[in-house]
């Protein structure tokens, strides 16, 4: 099991995993080829974690809804020699961002102890609530003025000043529209759903809430650092296909069921993200973007979100030629 302060070694090794998947895709961004950037990132973040002295499983990957190279779910990485640790990863979360140079896309991974993470099962999607503070009477359940009427008095302020993120895509229209007719500020986003819930769920962020039907696999990274930061997020089931009901369905899954954070994510965890493009957080920090310098080194900006370290920042230089040195970026 892992430790309340795990190891700095080895919280450094998962870091530099990230580091190593954003550093390989320097070379990439802007470029437009959004699958490359995938399967440059995952072999990166596979030989980074290789090494590692840990017993770790990969619990959830992304990849297979968006047909990209993945880290697959059951893949097994490290030495087998230390603490059981399960993984959650994204080894580019909003790969087309990075496709078309635009801010918000990270490599990030979540760690906790073996068994910590809900299991998604066949689930590419889900619907998500994430907010700041305790929050526990928030809920999916409720209608969306409703709840935003709720968050409104818990926080002192009138709706109209409430900043609600809500994911651009066709399935969340109707959710976006309640958003506007009950008064609040709609923030739209394309892509970088991990980034934007940080945003939602530090109590010094610059988003009250965010809403909507996103990736599955990134709401359970979400829903490590929702723990960390002492945030409340809730998600339910939110298939969207015929294809993945019928998956949903034969395995037993009950989609109306709203699952809590505290089953989304039993135990301390630990989220670990580098920067692929530039990257807002909380208290209007950023994130640069990985960035090659002249010799062929690069410059990674990171964050760890754990307990009592929220949104720690760190910057590091990885030398392409040093003995243990990081995948030089691929162009």
């Amino acid at each position: 099991m892992i430790e309340r302060t795990p190891d700095t070694d080895l919280l450094d090794g998962f870091l530099d995993a990230t580091r190593a998947a954003a550093a390989a895709v320097a070379g990439l961004i802007g470029g437009g080829d959004g699958m490359r950037i995938d399967g440059v990132a995952v072999d990166a973040l596979r030989r980074a974690l290789e090494s590692l002295p840990v017993d770790g499983r990969v619990v959830v990957g992304e990849g297979e809804k968006d047909r990209a190279p993945m880290l697959f779910v059951g893949e097994r990485f490290g030495t087998g020699a230390g603490p059981a640790i399960d993984l959650a990863v994204d080894p580019v979360d909003g790969t087309k961002l990075a496709a078309s140079g635009k801010p918000d896309s990270v490599a990030v991974i979540a760690i906790a102890p073996r068994g910590a993470m809900f299991d998604i099962g066949p689930a590419y999607y889900l619907e998500k609530l994430v907010a700041a503070g305790g929050g526990r009477e928030l809920s999916l359940a409720e209608p969306i003025a409703v709840t935003l009427d709720r968050l409104a008095a818990r926080l002192g302020r009138p709706v109209e000043q409430l900043r609600v993120a809500v994911q651009d895509r066709p399935r969340n229209a109707a959710t976006a529209q309640a958003v506007t007719a009950a008064g609040a500020e709609l923030v739209s986003f394309m892509d970088g759903d991990v980034a934007l819930s940080l945003r939602a769920a530090a109590a010094d962020g610059d988003l009250d809430l965010l809403l909507g039907v996103g990736g599955a696999p990134e709401g359970i990274l979400t829903a490590a650092a929702v723990r960390a930061l002492g945030g409340w997020m809730t998600a339910r089931f939110a298939p969207q296909s015929p294809e993945e009901r019928a998956r949903l369905v034969e395995a037993g899954t009950d989609l109306d069921r709203e699952v809590p954070l505290d089953e989304l994510c039993r135990d301390d965890a630990w989220l670990l993200l580098s920067a692929v493009t530039s990257t807002a957080l909380a208290a209007g920090a950023e994130l640069a973007e990985v960035r090659v310098e002249a010799d062929g080194g690069v410059m990674v900006e990171s964050v760890v979100v754990g307990p009592g370290s929220p949104l720690t920042r760190s910057r590091k230089r990885l030398d392409r030629d040093a003995p243990s040195g990081l995948p030089s970026p691929v162009r």
